[in-house]
């Protein structure tokens, strides 16, 4: 396909694709699904080879949000049967946090529910980002406490926070449809306060909550503009007792377009599988990892996930391999310029101005060649990058693979589908072990 291969070369040029052409993607048939995959790979593996980076979630305060997010099983008003609990303890977190980096993760992502946090907030997180830092030599700690006041991000940089984690969710458009307690700018500012204080930035969306094509690369363009460093992709985990229950939109076809596209549109950034890759994606998972480079191992904040153990299996049998504590994650001309400082928010998923080619997803300035505060965690919650919450109780903890064969069916937009949706019961904030 001629577009395909345009969208290749753009790829590896970092030059952004137009929306037509991102619109294009999204229609293309089943028959062309290969094709499509097989055209995003080249890009992935352009920048990132065939590594993947491994993420885990701690969930640092459960439940009990005053947000009216319609996808969060977290939210004002939700009856979804989640575990609910206030702030672990710096001992606790940072025992939760190695588990994750035990099995493979390189990233640890504090999530609290919430709308933000307050100074006292703040000051408790670095207290917990010190602890983990203390006991897991090189790890990286994201945070995502929801929406910034001034000054709170640079103090989680000095507290020794890496990246920050603010998902818009979806289009500018639509977003007071999804919620109303606060609005799309002001997610804007809190990505960009975190981006001006030299945290990398990490921002996605939730696909699958009833939103047209042109609304996903509506978010996708902007996440670009943003210059996130990781796009985190959410496919929406429909929870029993919020307004989105319901809402069974996508299929695995569905999902690894969306990637595709996202890949196009930031080809040089990390982008995560992120909550509802089970549900979603299902028998197709080890397909996806030939667009995205990063997925979350384990449970999410509030649902449970696919069994580490299987996660690491699954990665191996693809053809993959986790990606190693001395790895830079980022491409060369993306990562020195990140650590150089992370300059003012503006410039697109790669484009501060002066990059060359129309520069693309990630291409800072000069660049040469080249989750959360809401992550709306697909139904999970405030939670980094997709965030369903992770554990679920002792009868739980079996494998997805040993379930029943229901959960492969094609599920329907008519009724609530709880045999897909498992509600974490272990981990933080349990006496159970995480599923890591």
């Amino acid at each position: 396909m001629d577009l395909l291969n345009t969208l290749v070369e753009k790829g590896l040029r970092r030059e952004s694709p137009t929306r037509e052409e991102a619109l294009a993607v999204l229609a293309t048939s089943d028959d062309d699904l290969l094709d499509v995959v097989s055209a995003a790979g080249k890009v992935r593996r352009h920048w990132f080879g065939r590594r993947v980076k491994l993420n885990y979630l701690v969930n640092l305060k459960s439940g009990l949000c005053p947000e009216d997010c319609s996808y969060c099983s977290q939210r004002l008003g939700s009856t979804a049967g989640i575990l609910k609990y206030s702030w672990l303890k710096p001992d606790e977190a940072s025992a939760a946090a190695a588990a994750g980096v035990a099995g493979g993760a390189k990233r640890v992502c504090l999530v609290a529910s919430g709308r933000g946090p307050t100074d006292r907030d703040v000051e408790r997180v670095g207290k917990t980002i010190e602890a983990i830092k203390e006991q897991n030599e090189g790890v990286e700690v994201c945070a995502c406490l929801g929406l910034l006041s001034d000054g709170q991000a640079e103090r989680l940089k000095e507290a020794g926070a890496d990246a920050y984690n603010h998902n818009l969710n979806t289009s500018e458009g639509t977003y007071g449809e999804i919620t109303t307690t606060h609005t799309y700018a002001d997610r804007v500012d809190t990505v960009q306060k975190a981006h001006g204080a030299g945290l990398s930035a990490c921002s996605g969306l939730i696909a699958g909550m009833g939103e047209t094509d042109e609304d996903l690369v509506d978010v996708v363009f902007a996440l670009r503009e943003l210059d996130s460093d990781s796009v985190p992709v959410n496919f929406l985990i429909p929870f029993e007792g919020t307004p989105l229950a319901k809402e069974w939109n996508l299929t695995p076809q569905r999902c690894l377009r969306i990637l595709a596209m996202v890949r196009f549109v930031c080809p040089d950034v990390e982008v995560r599988i992120a909550g509802g890759r089970e549900v979603h994606l299902r028998t197709m998972q080890p397909l996806a990892l030939n667009i995205a480079n990063s997925i979350f191992l384990g449970d999410y904040l509030t649902s449970e996930g696919q069994a580490g153990k299987a996660d690491l299996e699954m990665i191996a049998d693809a053809g993959f391999e986790v990606e190693g504590a001395g790895t830079t994650t980022l491409p060369a001309h993306r990562a020195d310029l990140a650590a150089a400082a992370a300059a003012a928010a503006g410039g697109g998923c790669g484009s501060h101005a002066g990059t060359e080619a129309g520069a693309g997803c990630g291409s800072h300035a000069e660049a040469a060649g080249g989750g959360c505060g809401s992550h709306a965690s697909a139904g999970g919650g405030c939670g980094p990058c997709g965030g369903a919450s992770s554990e679920a109780p002792a009868a739980a903890q079996a494998p997805a693979a040993a379930e029943a064969p229901a959960a492969a069916q094609a599920p329907t937009a008519s009724e609530a589908r709880t045999d897909l949706v498992a509600v974490r019961r272990r981990g933080a904030g349990t006496d159970l072990a995480p599923n890591a």
